[in-house]
């Protein structure tokens, strides 16, 4: 079995909706997989069934991580095998401050990731660190979402549309926090609507259609295939 992330067949569903329908992907170690598709085609829905978020509710399919069953398990108990969320809208706290955020998840012990070493990275964020969740700009808050999964320890981040909303300079500064974070070995499922930052930073590309995964390739094959990306993915 994959030493990674493994989905095997997964259905999942609002009430009667039937929104993934056979799902299989693998995210190994040290990986960047992009998960792209079109609006409403269930990207958000699988990484809320990967991190145990309900709605959905599964009702076929497996999802292991480096061999351990993670279908039925709480986001909670998910989280404690190393595997983090950056959500889609970020979901800081208004009230709370930068520090408050980073600090308000306990630190496993030997964690590889601590708060000197996410300042580090995010120098701005050390700068910003007595403002409030609604006294930063977007691209502070995204920097903080990262920011806050890492201090999780996680061994995979699942990333839910990160430049959704980000100027392109800022855009770019997110594909770079990526490249490094990959470099430190993390793995990274990533679902994002900007086609082309994904494709910067991915090794394997899925695309999903209403459920269905309808390719599976490197981006540059995918870049090489202007049928698929114009019939899945709406690029001409």
């Amino acid at each position: 079995m994959l030493d990674g992330l493994s989905i095997q067949g997964l259905h999942s569903y609002y009430g009667e909706a039937h929104v993934l329908n056979g799902v299989s992907l693998e995210v190994g170690q040290r990986h960047v997989v992009a998960l792209l598709g079109r609006n409403g085609m269930g990207k958000s829905t699988l990484i809320r069934s990967i991190i145990g978020l309900r709605p959905p509710a599964v009702h076929e399919g497996e999802i292991f991580y480096r061999g351990e069953r993670l279908r039925g398990l709480s986001p909670h108990q998910i989280a404690q095998k190393r595997i983090a969320l950056v959500p889609q809208g970020r979901r800081l706290f208004a009230s709370l401050t930068v520090i408050e955020h980073l600090t308000m998840v306990g630190q496993r012990p030997g964690a590889a990731w601590n708060l000197q070493r996410v300042l580090d990275l995010f120098p701005r964020l050390g700068d910003r660190r007595k403002h409030r969740g609604n006294q930063l700009s977007g691209g502070e808050r995204q920097m903080l979402a990262i920011a806050r999964a890492l201090m999780l320890d996680p061994e995979l981040i699942l990333m839910d549309e990160p430049s959704e909303g980000l100027a392109p300079v800022l855009v770019q500064q997110l594909e770079g926090i990526l490249q490094h974070l990959k470099q430190t070995g993390l793995a990274i499922l990533l679902v994002e609507q900007n086609l082309y930052s994904a494709l910067a930073v991915s090794d394997e590309v899925y695309v999903l259609e209403t459920g269905s995964i309808v390719y599976r390739g490197s981006a540059a094959d995918l870049l090489d295939d202007p049928t698929t990306m114009q019939r899945f993915l709406g690029v001409k």
